[in-house]
């Protein structure tokens, strides 16, 4: 796979061997009048070593959307464009999805198909409201990914070892297909496989049935998950392109059950049609 890097470091490209010894920041962080968080306890691990992204036994919680790091550089249109945030011109865009994505924004994301109860795939998975939790059965081999928002709708992640069917063999799907393994203590999931039914990203970012996504997920405290990724779609974009972002661990809390289905308040909200 190609790595496209960007030497100057802003919130959503970053080198990743870098990025890691940064310091993660804190959505608390520089608000006013607003107390500082009290020291995060360490990361959870299972009696074999692997990290516990879930609540340890006999407690409860799940993880909240990822939101947008801060720093020094700018925004874009519509809440930002995936774990973080990136000036559009950073993004190497194909000229046809260069013109797709301003098409989406200058008609304010009205064809988004996510209010329309579309499953959330790729990284979208990871900023659907109503959170998301990651569930580890090491005696089958697998981990899923259950995101609370949408459709209340799961992601198989498959951590024996096999590798991706060829594209020619895989039938196309909202999460695609994911082979998961550990490097230390970053879960990394290599995803292909995708159909084209929904936005990837928040902000309308397009992406085609090339889509290969890698996703490096840690847990670098109690309290904080590190989310990572890596774009590869030769189909809409001139290059490789990465980054990161955080979310933030809702203690004592469960997920709601909440299905789009049933009561879709978003389709009256939306803007432009």
């Amino acid at each position: 796979m190609r790595k496209f890097v960007v030497g100057i470091f802003i919130p959503f490209v970053v080198v990743l061997v870098t990025c890691a010894s940064l310091p993660l920041v804190s959505f608390a962080q520089g608000r006013t009048g607003q107390a500082a968080r009290p020291p995060a306890k360490p990361t959870p691990h299972w009696p074999d070593g692997r990290v516990n992204f879930g609540p340890p036994p006999g407690e409860k919680g799940y993880w909240n959307a990822i939101g947008v790091v801060g720093g020094n550089g700018g925004t874009t249109q519509g809440g930002g464009v995936g774990p973080g945030t990136l000036p559009l011109d950073q993004i190497p865009f194909q000229p046809w999805a260069k013109a797709l994505q301003k098409y989406r924004q200058d008609n304010l994301e009205k064809d988004d198909p996510h209010p329309h109860c579309r499953p959330p795939g790729g990284v979208r998975q990871f900023q659907t409201p109503f959170g998301w939790e990651i569930i580890d059965q090491p005696e089958t081999k697998r981990l899923f990914i259950f995101s609370g928002g949408a459709g209340h709708s799961y992601r198989t992640v498959y951590m024996d070892g096999r590798t991706h069917p060829s594209l020619d063999e895989l039938n196309p799907t909202y999460f695609g297909h994911s082979v998961g393994h550990w490097e230390g203590d970053t879960l990394v999931i290599d995803t292909v496989g995708f159909n084209e039914r929904f936005w990837f990203m928040r902000g309308g970012l397009p992406h085609t049935r090339f889509l290969h996504l890698i996703e490096r997920i840690s847990r670098p405290d109690f309290d904080t998950l590190r989310y990572e990724a890596i774009v590869d779609d030769p189909g809409a974009y001139t290059k490789t392109w990465s980054g990161w972002s955080t979310g933030r661990w809702a203690a004592n809390e469960e997920i709601e059950e909440y299905f789009c289905m049933d009561n879709n308040k978003d389709i009256g909200h939306l803007i432009g049609q």
